[in-house]
């Protein structure tokens, strides 16, 4: 068996357009999202709120050049680590990736909700920092750029240095100090017991410099057990030194809480008004909830007044949350020389008042919103919005075979690999919304259509089949945790050279429709699907839904 295999290995090496399955084409992707959230207009001088709707998690902001700059985590997805620029914090335009060749990382047999944790941006003296976790890829890195459009430089690693969430404090003496969330200097008392520690770096060499020491220990009520601090941040103001850092996980009982020191290196003094931000203590029935709020950072106007991003979701029937964690903004208000983000019982309001300094037209989309967003595929490259699952080990998404269409180049791997799938996604950014394409009938041998993806393990897959002529089976495959892939639906049907199809989502309520041309629009494959399957709560990890164009190779598996 093996004298029969290899030349078989060797003949499909040296002829790899030979074997490759035929491209699929598809001339343009719709999205379309209305949320009641959204429905109200905004008044003047008023922003909406999330400003980075959709999956934006962990973010992190710097001021820099009269700008200001924010990045996310992106766990698995590439290109990673999303570099978005604002003049005003409201109107956001990504323009670059931190992660942006494949020869930075690799994240081949990990789950989608590992990889790139919670990075954190700052600026000095010319350069742009960015320290952050690659979970079970490499630990903690720095990357640097004097341009924060890019490029990035590759990781600079700090093995030396364990745990996750780092940031970078710059002294007016200027000390660098690097914080992180890691184990506590002894045995964990509970489960989440972590603690906050620090240390001196050396930038010019990426090396840590003297001993290494905690500043929280637990939280800031040790006796109470508290969970998961993570996420500091060091902030300067009147002479004090304020420690920052998210505390209760990421789920409902997620806060921000604050302390102070005269010394950077303490003791912190937390605020008896903590925490300074979070939803838990709301009516869990309460319309429109926004839920999960914590992770955040503050920044500095140009007014002088100051601001904090922060990360929350929205959620639908209590608990589900499609959308995954986003991206908010508050005012921070001063009181007593302490920053509170939101006082307690305060819901996050979906329209806020604007930063003084805000100019124009006050409409964010398509970051935020109400909206209709078209891809025509007729651009040099592929637009910043456009996310693949781990990093590409061949560049099977091209836009200039068919100029005005994606090609998208089959591959073997299913949704459910831990490697690099043929599919490319867009954030899902609202609980109510439309998603549809345009593609040429698959080739003999592949299946080609449009996914709906949370996870390896969550998905949906509304595909096309070619059967002969012009005969095509639509399907609907889906993944809900079990560990099983299950097909839905199917129907035959007559196809012309091209079809459309199409994934509308109502909360968590799924439905899948083709449009076969043949004359009778679009046809409904399968309704009131649970979309839930969908939801982070229910699928685990740290992410939100994706959807966009995939295509598999079955041919090995039919031939088995």
């Amino acid at each position: 068996m093996r004298l029969l295999l290899a030349p078989v290995l060797v003949l499909m090496s040296l002829l790899p357009q030979a074997w490759a399955a035929p491209p699929v084409y598809f001339d343009w992707f719709e999205y379309s999202g209305r949320d009641a959230a959204f429905d109200a207009p905004l008044p003047a001088g008023h922003y909406r709120n999330p400003i980075l709707a959709g999956f934006h998690a962990d973010p992190s902001i710097v001021a820099a050049n009269g700008r200001f700059y924010l990045v996310n985590s992106s766990f698995t997805y590439f290109p990673g680590i999303p570099v978005f620029e604002s003049v005003d914090l409201v109107h956001w335009k990504q323009i670059g990736n931190v992660i942006d060749r494949p020869s930075q990382l690799d994240f081949d047999g990990l789950g989608v909700s590992r990889g790139i944790f919670a990075p954190a941006i700052s600026y000095h003296d010319g350069m742009f920092y960015v320290v952050t976790t690659a979970v079970d890829s490499g630990g903690n890195f720095i990357a640097t750029a004097r341009d924060p459009a890019g490029p990035w430089s590759d990781p600079h690693w700090l093995p030396g240095i364990d745990g996750i969430d780092p940031s970078l404090f710059f002294d007016n003496d200027g000390t660098v100090y690097l914080l992180n969330n890691d184990v506590p200097p002894g045995p964990p008392r509970y489960e989440g017991h972590r603690a906050i520690w620090m240390q001196q770096i050396d930038l010019a060499t990426f090396a840590p410099v003297g001993p290494r020491k905690v500043l929280i220990d637990g939280g800031v009520e040790p006796a109470r057990n508290p969970i998961w601090i993570e996420g500091p941040h060091i902030y300067q103001r009147d002479g004090w030194y304020y420690l920052s850092d998210a505390e209760g996980g990421t789920g409902p009982q997620h806060s921000q809480v604050v302390l102070r020191s005269r010394d950077v290196w303490g003791p912190y003094v937390p605020y008896v008004g903590n925490p300074i931000l979070t939803q838990r203590d709301l009516p869990a029935d309460r319309p429109l909830p926004i839920t999960n709020a914590g992770h955040a950072d503050l920044v500095e106007g140009p007014d002088g007044s100051w601001w904090a991003v922060f990360l929350a979701s929205r959620n639908y029937d209590t608990r589900h949350y499609n959308t995954g964690r986003e991206t908010y903004l508050l005012p921070v208000q001063w009181r007593d020389g302490w920053p509170v983000i939101l006082p307690a019982n305060q819901a996050i309001p979906y329209v806020a008042r604007a930063p003084s300094w805000m100019q124009g037209e006050a409409s964010q989309a398509p970051s935020t919103g109400n909206f209709t967003e078209r891809d025509e595929f007729d651009a040099p490259a592929l637009g910043s919005g456009w996310l693949r699952v781990r990093i590409p080990r061949q560049p099977w998404a091209d836009l200039r075979e068919r100029p005005g269409a994606l090609a998208v180049h089959p591959l073997a791997e299913n949704l459910d690999t831990l490697r690099n799938p043929a599919f490319l996604g867009r954030r899902q950014q609202h609980l109510r919304f439309e998603s549809s394409t345009a593609m040429t009938r698959p080739a003999a041998g592949v299946a080609a259509g449009l996914a709906a993806f949370q996870s390896e393990t969550h998905w949906y897959f509304l595909g096309v089949r070619s059967l002969g002529g012009d005969r095509v089976a639509v399907f609907l495959e889906a993944r809900d945790g079990s560990g099983v892939t299950r097909t839905l639906a199917t129907r035959q049907a007559t196809a012309a050279t091209s079809l459309r199809l199409k994934i509308a989502g109502d909360e968590g309520r799924y439905a899948f429709a083709f449009d076969s041309g043949d004359g009778r629009g679009w046809q409904t494959l399968a309704d009131d699907v649970d979309g839930t399957v969908l939801s982070t709560d229910r699928a685990g990890g740290f992410v939100g839904a994706l959807l966009g164009p995939f295509a598999r190779d079955e041919r090995a598996l039919r031939s088995k």
